[in-house]
């Protein structure tokens, strides 16, 4: 399974649906890092990804995006392929 990291704040809804479909395909571990707790992560994050909202999630090193993103992926059947390309 590959690693997925996920950047989060406390009270995001948007960040507790992506982690549900996560587990839904088996995820078992997810590193989360909390934007809200830390703003030099969001700014990293920002960096990163061109984007202020959270989630933002990497699947190994693919940038898939946020939750609609991700949503989007699995309804295609993209998110299996990636998760167990790790």
């Amino acid at each position: 399974m590959a690693h997925v990291k996920m950047y989060t704040t406390l009270v995001c809804p948007y960040c507790v649906r992506a982690k549900m479909l996560l587990r839904q395909r088996g995820v078992e571990q997810i590193e989360e890092i909390r934007v809200d707790l830390n703003p030099t992560e969001r700014e990293a994050m920002m960096s990163r990804t061109g984007r202020r909202t959270v989630p933002q999630i990497f699947i190994g090193d693919t940038h898939v995006g946020g939750c609609d993103d991700l949503l989007a992926l699995d309804q295609k059947g993209g998110l299996l392929p990636l998760l167990q390309a790790g």
